[in-house]
């Protein structure tokens, strides 16, 4: 695979630290959440951040198969929530409910949309195997 893009971050001090991404404005405080023990009062999780990337990464896997349909329709809405638990092993996993809110298509065209964008977005890519992601359409 040919490199388009790379971004570097750097933490210190994993889940309770600082991270700062290479070449950005980006620096900001980490916080372990109270369900998982955490006691700051500021402060970002990688759950969040990782949903936030997803959001904005799906949303644009679902724009480009909007645009290779050549429907005019209004941009989208995705949800992405983000849970960690214990895995079977003793160890964690995550797992990621995606919802995409569609205006102007029916239901049968928001699922099509909505499941071949899982499909070329890269988050779900990297996932795909690793994560349980599931996607939902819905028409408002």
């Amino acid at each position: 695979m040919k490199i388009l893009y790379q971004a570097k971050a750097v933490s210190t001090g994993g889940r309770d630290g600082q991270v700062t991404v290479e070449n950005s404005p980006i620096h900001f405080e980490m916080a372990l959440p109270p369900e998982l023990g955490g006691h700051k009062a500021v402060g970002f999780n990688p759950e969040q951040l990782f949903a936030a990337g997803y959001s904005a990464c799906f949303g644009s896997a679902v724009e480009h198969v909007v645009k290779l349909k050549r429907l005019t329709i209004p941009k989208p809405e995705v949800h992405v929530d983000v849970g960690i638990g214990k895995n079977d092993v003793g160890g964690f996993a995550l797992a990621a409910d995606i919802t995409v809110v569609f205006t102007g298509v029916d239901q049968a065209t928001a699922d099509e949309l909505a499941a071949q964008a899982h499909l070329v977005c890269p988050y779900s890519n990297a996932t795909r195997g690793n994560v349980d992601v599931q996607v939902t359409a819905k028409v408002v």
